[in-house]
């Protein structure tokens, strides 16, 4: 019989390769799988000793941590069980709740977006040497509503810049396939201009965005750029990249978009509404966001 920690690299290796999922994905499976482990001592659990372990994160994480734990090890047990290795699954029958508060999303006031993209603009007219790239990323953050993994995977492959629009394939959570097309000239013009000027090296290295080393620009690197035009407006609220896609959904829905245009834009899919995105056309969405974005009512010069 394999070790817990065996089976777990395991569990890694099919989840990642034959069904593909994310890197980030799998890297919260390994983190908690291993987490799991360590309280078991490399030992599989039974009813008892998973109720423990529940017992053992609601001491230590918040309500949301604990339900994707949890997740995270029921899912481990189910695979296990399917492919015969377990006889017995404690999961079976095993009801768990968690009732944890509503988090409504932060947003980010359309004022202090407004300064930070004026920010990277000044950046680059001044001669910063990454101002230009720095406006891209703020502009698709705020103008596509993209996760950050998104905008740090996109690609000469799935950034498909035109005379009149710029396409991008997104393949995003469990892999699903979704476009998101702009057509703002002023945006176009700075997105025009970059691609040009990094041509060369996006040919080369196949990615759209890259750090000073010339390597794929991170998460980090991005949490980063936020940070710096942030200081130079002096915002010490802290802002994240995920909350521009809130404020990309919000703006919208404010602005009178259906939700389930929305929806289909960030990528979102449930049970109940992965019917309705089947019917959702590009063209429309295409039109709905040139036409109601707020960017398209701010004017950046370059």
């Amino acid at each position: 019989m394999k070790t817990l920690l065996s089976l777990i690299n395991d569990y890694i290796e099919m989840i990642e390769y034959e069904k593909k999922l994310s890197s980030n994905t799998i890297k919260c499976y390994r983190i908690d799988l291993q987490q799991f482990a360590q309280f078991t001592n490399n030992t599989l659990a039974d009813k008892n000793g998973i109720s423990q372990y529940i017992k053992y994160l609601n001491k230590q994480f918040s309500p949301r941590s604990v339900k994707r734990k949890i997740a995270s090890v029921r899912a481990f047990y189910n695979e296990l069980s399917l492919a015969g290795i377990l006889q017995i699954n404690p999961f079976d029958k095993f009801r768990i709740r968690i009732n944890s508060p509503q988090q409504l999303p932060k947003i980010i006031p359309t004022e202090i977006i407004q300064s930070i993209l004026q920010s990277s603009y000044e950046a680059y007219k001044s001669g910063y040497s990454n101002g230009l790239r720095d406006i891209i990323v703020l502009e698709l953050l705020f103008s596509t509503g993209l996760r950050v993994s998104e905008l740090c995977s996109l690609s000469k492959d799935t950034f498909i810049l035109n005379n009149d629009e710029l396409e991008l394939l997104i393949n995003g959570k469990g892999q699903k396939e979704r476009i998101i097309k702009l057509t703002n000239p002023e945006l176009l013009k700075v997105i025009k201009l970059y691609y040009q000027k990094y041509f060369q090296i996006i040919q080369k290295y196949d990615a759209i965005l890259y750090n000073r080393e010339n390597r794929p620009l991170s998460p980090q690197s991005v949490r980063r750029i936020i940070n710096r035009y942030l200081r130079k407006i002096n915002i010490t609220s802290h802002i994240t990249p995920h909350m521009f896609r809130h404020t990309f959904a919000t703006s919208l829905l404010e602005a009178g978009m259906d939700i389930r245009y929305i929806q289909s834009l960030l990528g979102h899919s449930s049970i109940s509404t992965t019917q309705i995105y089947t019917h959702v056309t590009t063209h429309k969405q295409t039109l709905l966001l040139a036409e109601k974005h707020p960017r398209g009512k701010m004017s950046f010069s370059i």
